[in-house]
């Protein structure tokens, strides 16, 4: 996951986490630039909390973004599609500036997750209201593409 203000207005705080069954789905990564300090579960081998910026960071390997959710967002993006062997999980978003600037001109393929996800609170247990709006997983490279397109997270594969 990553840190994240998931926009209900029903959850009232900014971090929330990946369900592990996504994170499972896609398969290993090396790096999660947004983890929580404490998380119940990894989402990479290696995190960097808010506490080390990780839009500071040297990011390596294949990275997993969950950005916190707001003005900032755009920013992670940006790093995502300079850094490439990298998969975002974000709101589908797809008229907003940041999507026009930094995931239709390069990313490589999308998978817009069926139905609205229910993250997770940071002690593990599943929110009870969905996120509020629809998801997307976001890939910058083609090896992060194939994930997507044979992870079995039930949406629509869209390659770009």
């Amino acid at each position: 996951m990553s840190i994240g203000g998931h926009q209900s207005a029903k959850m009232g705080k900014d971090e929330w986490l990946t369900p592990p069954e996504i994170i499972n789905a896609l398969g290993g990564f090396d790096l999660d630039p947004c983890s929580p300090v404490n998380r119940p579960w990894d989402t990479a081998k290696q995190h960097y909390t808010i506490d080390d910026n990780g839009l500071l960071k040297e990011w390596h390997g294949r990275v997993f973004c969950n950005p916190p959710y707001g003005r900032a967002t755009g920013r992670w993006l940006g790093r995502c599609a300079e850094h490439r062997d990298c998969t975002a999980l974000i709101f589908a978003r797809t008229e907003t500036a940041m999507f026009f600037e930094f995931v239709w001109p390069k990313a490589k393929a999308l998978l817009f997750i069926e139905g609205r996800l229910h993250f997770h609170h940071v002690d593990g247990t599943r929110a009870s209201s969905n996120a509020g709006a629809p998801s997307v997983l976001v890939a910058w490279d083609y090896k992060n593409a194939g994930a997507l397109a044979g992870c079995g997270i039930k949406g629509q594969f869209v390659g770009l």
